[in-house]
């Protein structure tokens, strides 16, 4: 009896267990939690800026840092949740949405609504309170993410990338916005031209490499609608834009500037050798692998170099 007893309580744990994964599963893909940590990530980096070209050290400003970690996070969250809510027609036509919560009724769309709002409001209020200019940022981001982009622009014009763009730089300036008033710094100009022209090679890349899926939906994205020529060729106006925008952080420091340099330097030369050399999928594919390298090891250095020196 005893083990039988047992036994019954496992399964219950076990069961337990695997709705909770469940859950959790489910809210990470509504909220999209990968591109909660990149964008982070960006965030980061402009804070970390602020710190430096401030001279303020992480700890005076504890609760600012930590309360635009959670304001970021949930305001990104939120158009995500926005984004998949409004998008669901065409997600289920594509392979790589179509298994999205908002799709297959995982989450209703109701409780998507309510998930999305509480999220925006509770990210704004945290953000308001490291300053009001984070708060206004922030709104601008979720703003432009969902109605310029994903509303309008997203399934009417090949531009879309270049407005979603807007949106996807806000995090930088949410950040420094956390910490500073001062938003006249060259440097703050450096990290926000990179977030914005970094954009349309990423974006560029994975549009060619679910070319087939955005047709399908009849969404026009550059590849689909101008060909993969016209794509190359505006990728790498972008990647000469952000070699040009490296030179911004000169004043900030030149270390960083040679890093900015070099690593859009190298993405622009990949790009043009392995267009002689593959087909558009793999140039495709190399592209969208060096452009995630490229931001992460740049921001990466900028966090910590930026913390380092404000101890120095």
């Amino acid at each position: 009896m005893r083990s039988d007893v047992k036994i019954e309580k496992g399964i219950k744990h076990t069961s337990s267990t695997i709705q909770k994964q469940a859950l959790s599963k489910v809210l990470a893909e509504t909220v999209k939690t990968g591109i909660i940590k990149s964008n982070l990530m960006a965030m980061l980096a402009g804070l970390a800026l602020a710190l430096y070209t401030n001279h303020i050290r992480p700890f005076e400003k504890l609760p600012e840092i930590i309360l635009a970690i959670i304001g970021s996070a949930l305001v990104i969250g939120a158009a995500g949740v926005f984004n998949n809510l409004y998008d669901r027609d065409i997600d289920s036509i594509m392979n790589r949405t179509k298994n999205r919560p908002t799709v297959t009724g995982a989450i209703q769309p109701k409780t998507a609504l309510l998930l999305g709002i509480f999220m925006a409001l509770v990210g704004l209020i945290a953000l308001f309170f490291t300053t009001p200019l984070a708060a206004f940022f922030g709104f601008l981001g979720l703003f432009f993410y969902v109605i310029p982009y994903t509303m309008w622009s997203k399934r009417r014009t090949i531009y879309n990338t270049e407005i979603g763009s807007i949106s996807g730089a806000m995090p930088p300036l949410i950040g420094w916005a956390a910490i500073t008033s001062d938003m006249m710094h060259p440097a703050l100009f450096g990290i926000f031209a990179v977030m914005v022209l970094w954009q349309m090679p990423h974006f560029y890349a994975i549009a060619i490499r679910k070319h087939d899926d955005y047709k399908a939906a009849n969404v026009p994205m550059l590849p689909v609608v101008k060909g993969f020529k016209r794509t190359f060729v505006q990728t790498n106006i972008y990647l000469i834009a952000l070699i040009a925008a490296s030179f911004l952080f000169i004043t900030f420091s030149l270390s960083i500037t040679i890093v900015a340099l070099v690593l859009s330097v190298a993405w622009f030369i990949l790009s043009i050798m392995s267009y002689k050399k593959m087909g558009p999928e793999k140039w495709a594919k190399t592209m969208f692998i060096f452009s995630l390298n490229h931001l992460t090891i740049l921001f990466a250095i900028i966090i910590v170099y930026s913390i380092i020196r404000t101890y120095i």
